[in-house]
């Protein structure tokens, strides 16, 4: 299998290796008979060649298009690949979004891999989009959580990026979130941030769902609050208690009918975990057709 090359980068994410374990794992890859596309390979001949238009059946933001053109580039080097809009375009549908010409096993074979990339973060990234359009004209920022699907958590997040969304903590290692469990074992939210900050912890994000746990929060060292769980005028007295001491993100039971509302509060962030847990795959389809006299099929 040749290198997915692309001048496609995340902090993180090794393309490279996700395109290949993507298509091994399509491809049966070490597993009895597998190793190959048993349909295009008996029904298409080698030196085939399609043509291809990869187009949206929806209204989306547009994501992950230079990640599907890695996938048919790993299968097929020499593949025309032209990615018709940038990332993160608000299109219509029927709108194309890429061409391509080359192997036609090639095509087909990457065909599933590269549609399930873009469908997932354009659905992502569409999502994002919405929410951010419906929080209307306030300082908050939208946010997302670490709700994202095993392996998938830099593309997810790069998708929320795209949509005009802003990341949240990346994982368990970049700040710490102390949350209801931590503090049960603790004894309380000011001894657990006590220890955070103890251990050498930077950025030391407290999760309070009561307003007395505000000041005890604060006066042990918290560099951030997320309020949890709070209606628009349970945040509005919240943010009272804080008065712009440290940034405020409000989280849990957001909805889309909601957002607004909240971000009206004054808070700096709202953090909506469906951004990346149950985000609806965007409708977008590719069609071939046959080139040449060797083509023999059409997809």
């Amino acid at each position: 299998m040749a290198q997915a090359m692309s001048s496609f980068t995340l902090t993180g994410f090794d393309l490279d290796a996700f395109v290949a374990a993507t298509l091994a794992e399509d491809l049966g890859h070490g597993l009895p008979g597998g190793g190959v596309d048993v349909t295009s390979d008996s029904v298409i001949p080698a030196d085939a060649r399609f043509s291809g238009v990869m187009d949206s059946r929806d209204a989306i933001a547009v994501c992950g298009l230079p990640i599907a053109a890695a996938f048919f580039r790993a299968l097929d080097p020499d593949m025309t690949i032209d990615i018709l809009v940038e990332e993160g375009a608000q299109v219509p549908a029927g709108s194309e979004l890429m061409r391509l010409e080359g192997n036609a096993r090639a095509m087909l074979t990457a065909e599933r891999s590269a549609l399930n990339t873009v469908q997932h973060l354009s659905g992502v990234a569409t999502l994002t989009r919405t929410y951010v359009t419906a929080m209307g004209e306030t300082k908050a920022k939208l946010l997302d959580t670490r709700k994202t699907i095993p392996g998938l958590r830099h593309l997810e997040k790069y998708a929320v990026r795209t949509g005009g969304g802003h990341n949240h903590r990346m994982g368990l290692w970049d700040a710490a979130m102390i949350k209801d469990n931590h503090v049960l074992v603790a004894g309380g939210v000011a001894e657990a941030v006590r220890r955070a900050l103890a251990a050498g912890v930077k950025d030391v994000i407290c999760e309070v769902d009561r307003i007395d746990q505000i000041e005890p929060a604060l006066t042990a060292g918290a560099t951030r609050l997320l309020l949890d769980n709070m209606g628009p005028d349970l945040l509005r007295e919240a943010l009272a208690v804080v008065a712009g001491r440290v940034p405020c993100e409000a989280s849990g039971g957001v909805r889309l009918d909601t957002i607004a509302a909240i971000a009206a509060t004054g808070v700096d962030y709202v953090s909506v975990g469906r951004l990346t847990q149950s985000a609806p795959a965007a409708d977008i389809g590719l069609d071939f057709t046959p080139l040449g006299s060797t083509a023999g099929a059409a997809a």
